[in-house]
């Protein structure tokens, strides 16, 4: 039987080795597939280039934080590619008020000193127990690092620059998980659950000990969902897969 492709998307600030753990694991049942979310400032754009890059055939789409945005637009666009869905860490909320305030202060702030900004971020990226762990908080650091500001403040941009996607979360047909970190401060878990009374069937798991950065944060229990998720999942027909 032919493997699904799962296309991965990062988050703010990440890159594919966000998806380190899911990508080794899942290789042997999904052809991986990982975006770029650096080159535009723009969620519709991303979108666009996302479906440039994708595989031609239909695709599971994760998105995280970010991507997770970026998916919702996809979904928008493109729902006939997408053979199911998986949004974690995610809002379906454009920006209020005091939100877009503190992302304008942050951007300001990364032009002076990117690395400070960073590590004020870093309590609110990861759970209070895993700011200890000296491993992931490097890992975490060096994929900001290595990304930049000039991307950090593109990436903001664009979520500036998001549409609140709530209206649209019906028209999702296929098979939806939705995850979260239980501790996430930034798209907290009662957000999951607003999007989970929107979208017929989804599906919801709130992993403990977990912050905003789940992929990273408890890397196996994230897995096995999606190892659970794609087992489940009616595959794609040939035909399907040919279109």
């Amino acid at each position: 039987m032919n493997k699904p492709h799962l296309l991965l998307l990062p988050g703010l600030l990440c890159d594919y080795r966000l998806w380190r753990h899911q990508a080794e694991e899942l290789a042997e049942i999904a052809h991986i597939t990982h975006a770029d979310l650096t080159q535009s400032d723009s969620v519709a754009e991303l979108a666009s280039q996302v479906l440039a890059q994708a595989p031609e055939q239909t695709f599971a789409l994760v998105g995280h934080s970010l991507g997770g945005d970026v998916a919702l637009e996809i979904m928008r666009r493109a729902p006939h590619r997408v053979f199911a869905l998986a949004l974690m860490d995610t809002s379906a909320h454009a920006d209020s008020t005091l939100d877009a305030q503190a992302r304008l202060e942050l951007m300001r702030q990364a032009e002076c000193d990117f690395p400070a900004v960073v590590t004020a971020l870093l309590p609110r990226l990861l759970h209070p127990g895993h700011l200890q762990n000296k491993a992931l908080v490097h890992e975490v650091m060096v994929m900001a690092e290595h990304l930049g500001s000039v991307t950090f403040i593109r990436q903001q941009r664009a979520l500036l620059g998001r549409m609140d996607s709530r209206a649209s979360l019906g028209q999702i047909a296929c098979p939806t998980l939705l995850l979260c970190g239980l501790q996430d401060l930034i798209t907290p878990p009662a957000l999951h659950l607003e999007m989970q009374q929107s979208i017929e069937g989804a599906q919801l798991a709130q992993i403990e000990e977990s912050g905003h950065l789940t992929p990273m944060e408890q890397p196996h229990r994230v897995t096995c969902n999606l190892k659970d998720w794609l087992g489940t999942l009616q595959r794609p027909s040939p035909q399907m897969l040919r279109e």
